[in-house]
């Protein structure tokens, strides 16, 4: 569904941000983007949309060129951006200006998100509304437009802890085969429970894309070095309950994956973790 090939960019000649990044992602799977601040993965996500358009490469979505932007493709994909512009209309009225630009929008599972998020029958306009309601909004309106492709740029953002559990509840209910999710986030914490794909972008290129059993497959999670002393520790955290450790899983021991130490673990053995994942 989204196939990214060799894709070069930057917004400066001088400086490129993207040297070389493929990634292949289908349907079936909520995928997490995950990545240090300025590793470009906002740039990344319009880069699929069609939003900005490589120095080099393909971006392909629903089999059509993601910069020519048709029509057909953009109906069955809805891309929840960070920043968040709405318009000054009331929930009711936004419904009934972009709900037609969605052929599988469901305004029976929109009021019930919306009722989820303690938002039904709001009587204010969007843009009065403050950052989190504003966010809950938008986040129901895309789930209830039942798009082939759903990609969201840090959606969490400006959630409380109780709205965070009720997006992760909604998130998985809407999860289906026929569907690609893709979540770009810092807030991995968010995530944990959710995402069954992890794509880590680095340096210009996609530094590892795995399933979450994948990487509890190679990788063991665990405090102390409890369970074995074998493989390469690739990442230890002092924390008040122990030392946690991320290492390679040469026993083929259960563990539960932890994303925060997963990227961690990344970020300080990048050649090693890629390797791994080759």
């Amino acid at each position: 569904m989204i196939r990214l090939e060799n894709i070069q960019f930057g917004y400066v000649k001088s400086k490129r941000l993207f040297d070389d990044v493929t990634l292949t992602m289908e349907p079936g799977h909520i995928y997490g983007l995950l990545g240090k601040n300025g590793a470009g993965k906002t740039t990344l996500l319009k880069i699929m949309t069609g939003l900005l358009f490589p120095n080099a490469g393909n971006a392909t979505i629903l089999s059509e060129n993601a910069s020519l932007r048709k029509a057909d493709a953009l109906q069955n994909l809805y891309f929840l951006q960070e920043e968040m512009y709405v318009p000054h209309l009331k929930i009711a009225q936004f419904e009934a200006a972009y709900a037609p630009f969605y052929p599988n929008f469901s305004h029976e599972q929109f009021e019930y998100y919306l009722s989820e998020f303690e938002l039904a029958g709001a009587p204010n306009y969007l843009d009065k509304l403050s950052h989190g309601q504003k966010k809950k909004a938008l986040i129901a309106f895309a789930l209830a437009t039942n798009t082939q492709i759903l990609i969201m740029d840090e959606p969490t953002n400006g959630l409380d802890i109780p709205s965070k559990s009720t997006f992760r509840k909604l998130m998985a209910s809407a999860a289906d085969d026929s569907r690609l999710v893709l979540i770009s986030t810092h807030q991995v914490r968010d995530l944990h429970s959710l995402i069954d794909m992890v794509a880590i972008l680095d340096n210009g290129h996609m530094l590892l894309n795995a399933s979450t059993y994948e990487i509890t497959q190679k990788l063991l999670f665990d405090v102390d070095d409890s369970r074995t002393t074998e493989g390469t520790v690739f990442y230890t955290e002092e924390t008040p309950r122990g030392n946690y450790q991320v290492k390679e899983n040469v026993n083929g021991l259960d563990s539960n994956l932890d994303l925060e130490l997963l990227f961690n673990a990344a970020m300080m053995k990048k050649n090693e973790i890629a390797n791994l994942f080759k």
